[in-house]
């Protein structure tokens, strides 16, 4: 039985933590939560299980008190610098670390330093840490990556990645900015408020794996407009206003387009799917009809990568780094 500390949870936690109590082999033994609302409930009733007895505390140490966690799960915020004091404080406690964090997956080009200090105190504690999900983590990265283990040569990848976000949470359908007209889609995309994260992290874990050089990289963000007014179960999108973003990740290498990642998630969106598509020899395409729903698929993967992370030598890591993942029961 693998015991589980969760740190955070919000709508992506609970979902966490109702998948661990539907799955034999991992439960729940701690919880830590800074939301005032749930400190001191159960956490089971927060992620809508039965009660487990394992009540919400607001610090680490009280949280374990008497009983130590194999693999911490924590999925609090997207970016490196917030989420990096959480991961020492639970480093030090000696408890490797499964992260949602966006930008952890691969931080090394985006923040050398603040991932040089991650991997340092990690060593130090004995544990591993890794940052995962659907995407990035997996769909665009990590799954491609996999695929040209077939390949005698790679010259291009492309992932494409569409969606329809009117079945997934409405944090996520905000993100996204369903719902705003298109000069507060501006306002929010200037901002750096609205944008998927970690189109660029999981471009350079392709290219880092492929032996490719990086010359620059481009993150190209659009609104998806509305041709007539949509109404979902959780907002009425006007007719002109943005139902959604259109996301292009162009990574270059020696003058040449390498790597293309197209994230498009709407409201509305015609055809759901995730499309891999390798040149080189072999040419490969893979792809994925209805595509894989993100919440349920960030839920699992973290639960899958928590029985693998107890088996990685100390230090940052990435999907790459450690053994293959699956489905454990």
């Amino acid at each position: 039985m693998i015991k589980i500390l969760q740190v955070g949870l919000g709508p992506l936690g609970q979902k966490i933590g109702q998948y661990i109590g539907e799955r034999h082999g991992v439960e729940t033994v701690a919880a830590v939560e800074k939301n005032p609302s749930y400190i001191g409930k159960d956490t089971g009733v927060i992620c809508g299980l039965a009660p487990t007895g394992v009540i919400v505390r607001d610090t680490l140490s009280a949280a374990i008190e008497g009983n130590q966690p194999d693999v911490a799960v924590l999925s609090t915020v997207s970016d490196l610098k917030r989420i990096s004091g959480q991961i020492e404080e639970i480093a030090q406690l000696g408890i490797p670390i499964v992260s949602t964090c966006e930008e952890l997956s691969f931080p090394w080009d985006c923040d050398p330093e603040l991932a040089n200090e991650i991997d340092r105190f990690a060593k130090e504690a004995g544990i591993a840490v890794v940052g995962t999900g659907v995407n990035p983590g997996f769909l665009m990265d990590a799954l491609p990556t996999f695929l040209t283990a077939v390949c005698q040569r790679v010259d291009t990848v492309e992932v494409n990645r569409f969606q329809d976000a009117q079945f997934r949470r409405l944090p996520f359908q905000q993100k996204i900015g369903a719902g705003l007209s298109l000069e507060e889609f501006e306002q929010r995309k200037l901002a750096g408020t609205l944008r998927h994260v970690g189109l660029t992290e999981s471009m350079q874990l392709i290219a880092d794996r492929m032996g490719w050089q990086l010359e620059h990289t481009e993150d190209i963000v659009q609104p998806v407009v509305a041709e007539e007014e949509i109404q979902s179960k959780a907002m009425t999108i006007l007719k002109g206003y943005a139902r959604g973003v259109s996301q292009i990740g162009k990574a270059y290498s020696n003058g040449e387009l390498k790597i293309t990642l197209t994230f498009q998630a709407t409201v509305g969106e015609s055809e759901s799917f995730d499309e891999v598509v390798i040149k080189g020899k072999p040419d490969i395409q893979s792809r994925i009809q209805n595509g894989v729903n993100g919440d349920i698929a960030t839920s699992a993967i973290v639960l899958n990568t928590a029985k693998q992370i107890l088996r990685v030598p100390p230090g940052l890591k990435t999907m790459a780094d450690i053994p293959l993942v699956s489905y454990f029961q």
